[in-house]
């Protein structure tokens, strides 16, 4: 396991305080002066990275340019040895004592405040696992009772759907409450209305950097070759169309409308220190999901939520990315095991990451058993999410005193459309 280097300090000044440290340098892509430029974020600023290619700051890594394009798809596509070489040059550039630090650094430091934040990839598709143990567990039972809670085929591979990623939307976009079909409980006949059961899901995402060709899987140990870094992920879900919809087939309307991302990619150069041994898989998987060292991360995740009447987000759950049951690198391999092409800039979902005590489930559906208990948040109770509402999630790993953040996903809900 590869170990953080704690002495590496930036000239950018208080950044080694922040969840931006020279030992992270997420990417993102930022509007400034009416333009799309690509970045990394150090402390509370960005390292403008448009503009150090442009003035050929990268030639001896970079074959051609790819930070002119306004997303981040086109250094994604270089693959796995370009992202490194350029990782340890970018950290050369923002240590102490470098010339950039003599350098006019408005043109190429940029403070977070000043600009807007994009989508920083097009997203090619979307696929969603279901893939932490204690989620599926509680949903199951709380559904199906806890002797029938996992479906038998839950053991033996990482169930997952095709979602939309048209509706992938960046951190500080709202969405409006979604409308579907719904049959209540006292009636033979489904109503259309708004949904009533609102509902965030904490997760984490990946993209792909580099694909593969159809018909040619990637293996658990090739992964990391292919994944260029993590975001935090809500994708959100209204329960009751999806109760109603999702047999045979599973979720569809349900699901379709929103999916908020968190908006600076952590690459796994910067992950690295931060594995750790997942969860025990028993039965043992077949062959192909196997691996041969540790491919979870120890990574801390929060959401909190604030309404029109608080002063202030109000915590309501927590939990951790290793209690994912499938890690990312049987995730992709199973994805593609059938030979499946996966293309640069397809994100994959975690599914919702909750903990094993009931303050760390990561969706009101389980924090409130289907909205059979009410929680308090604050003065307040909630059982599903009021229009209004502000759910912010978080997420950072931490050692020896060095913090890598993801920043936050932060929407607020709209009332339905009419």
């Amino acid at each position: 396991m590869h170990v953080i280097d704690t002495s590496l300090r930036s000239f950018v000044e208080g950044s080694e305080n922040t969840e931006f440290p020279i030992q992270n340098l997420p990417y993102g892509v930022f509007r400034y002066q009416s333009s799309r430029h690509i970045g990394v974020a150090i402390g509370d600023y960005i390292l403008n990275l448009t503009n150090l290619e442009a003035d050929g700051y990268f030639d001896e890594i970079l074959e051609s340019k790819v930070f002119d394009t306004g997303s981040l798809n086109a250094f994604m596509a270089t693959g796995r040895e370009i992202w490194t070489k350029l990782r340890v040059l970018l950290a050369k550039l923002l240590a102490k004592g470098s010339d950039l630090a003599d350098t006019s650094q408005p043109k190429y430091l940029v403070k977070q405040s000043d600009v807007e934040m994009v989508l920083p990839v097009d997203v090619a598709e979307f696929t969603d696992f279901y893939s932490a143990y204690y989620h599926a567990f509680n949903v199951g039972s709380i559904i199906r009772g806890p002797e029938n809670a996992l479906m038998p085929n839950w053991k033996h591979l990482p169930v997952a759907y095709h979602g939309r990623s048209s509706s992938v939307i960046l951190s500080g976009e709202s969405i409006h409450r979604p409308r579907g079909q719904i049959k209540p409980a006292d009636s033979d006949d489904p109503v259309f209305s708004a949904t009533k059961r609102l509902d965030f899901e904490l997760e984490m995402g990946f993209f792909i950097g580099t694909g593969n060709k159809m018909g040619h899987p990637i293996s658990t140990g090739e992964a990391d070759s292919h994944i260029f870094g993590m975001v935090l992920v809500n994708d959100w879900s209204a329960r009751d169309v999806q109760v109603w919809e999702y047999r045979p087939l599973g979720p569809f309307l349900a699901k379709n409308f929103a999916t908020s991302i968190s908006p600076w990619v952590v690459t796994l150069d910067a992950l690295e220190p931060f594995r750790t041994k997942g969860m025990d898989q028993d039965p043992e998987p077949l062959p192909y999901l196997q691996f041969d060292r540790h491919q979870a991360y120890d990574i801390e995740l929060e959401v909190h939520l604030q309404s029109e009447s608080m002063d202030m987000p109000q915590q309501i759950t927590w939990s951790n990315a290793k209690n994912l049951y499938w890690n990312i690198s049987q995730q992709l391999a199973h994805h593609t095991i059938t030979g499946c092409n996966t293309r640069t800039g397809d994100l994959m979902g975690s599914g919702t990451i909750s903990g094993q005590e009931m303050n760390t489930r990561g969706c009101l559906l389980e924090l409130t058993e289907l909205g059979r208990n009410p929680i308090s948040i604050g003065e307040e109770t909630r059982t599903f999410l009021h229009d209004g509402d502000t759910v912010i999630m978080r997420g950072y790993a931490e050692k020896d005193g060095i913090k890598i953040g993801f920043g936050e996903v932060r929407t607020k809900i709209l009332p339905v459309i009419s």
